[in-house]
């Protein structure tokens, strides 16, 4: 573990702070059309035209997947991007029949796991404190955590993939048990969720479905 102390980590605590007032002095609030895009008018898709993504498009969306927060900094989520034909084939055949289409016809599917020893990376992730007792022999916990914030870098992965001018699927009708013994046999990951992630064919879109208002939802405390 080598965090900054003393004057050090003084200096680092007040840059962070600089730099977040500047971020805000520079952007007060996403535009209504960025906004459009990344959540409010976008749209899970099922169809895809046939162009390929770049890997330094796949590597500039990990970069900005990776910076949403988790707890304790704990980044358990790992990912698969599959793109190759036998990479496909071998996904294949955890998948329902009516999402095998969909998986194949877009130009990369990421598998979205966690990694249940994410705890053992807490040196480098959080290392102004030494948590990992916290997590030593303690499964339950263990699997929590990963779980709950693999999912939350999963949303992060769908929204960066739609700034970035991507359109995303995600799928959950697979075996998860078929994908970890395909994929992670011998590790210690499992799969959470898929996403498809291409250029979208429209034509197979269909009318948005209904949103609860406000008032059904949501209460104040």
């Amino acid at each position: 573990m080598n965090a900054p102390t003393g004057k050090e980590l003084e200096q680092a605590r007040s840059s962070a702070q600089e730099n977040h007032r500047a971020l805000h002095r520079r952007i007060s609030r996403l535009s209504d059309d960025a906004i459009d895009l990344i959540l409010r008018d976008a749209r899970s898709h099922y169809a895809w035209k046939d162009q390929p993504i770049a890997d330094s498009v796949l590597h500039e969306l990990y970069d900005i997947t990776i910076n949403g927060p988790t707890s304790m900094n704990t980044l358990p989520a790992r990912f698969v991007f599959v793109k190759t034909p036998e990479g496909k084939a071998r996904l294949a055949k955890s998948l329902k029949p009516q999402n095998v289409p969909k998986m194949m016809g877009a130009p990369v599917t990421a598998i979205i796991a966690h990694d249940m020893d994410f705890w053992k990376e807490l040196p480098f992730l959080f290392p102004h404190e030494d948590r990992r007792h916290l997590f030593d022999g303690n499964p339950e916990y263990c699997a929590d955590t990963a779980y709950r914030n693999g999912t939350l870098q999963g949303a992060y992965f769908m929204i960066a993939a739609r700034a970035l001018g991507l359109d995303v699927g995600a799928m959950s009708g697979f075996s998860n048990a078929i994908v970890d013994e395909e994929f992670f046999a011998g590790t210690t990951l499992k799969s959470n969720f898929l996403c498809n992630i291409g250029y979208a064919d429209e034509t197979a879109l269909f009318q948005k479905l209904p949103r609860f208002p406000f008032d059904k939802v949501c209460s104040f405390a």
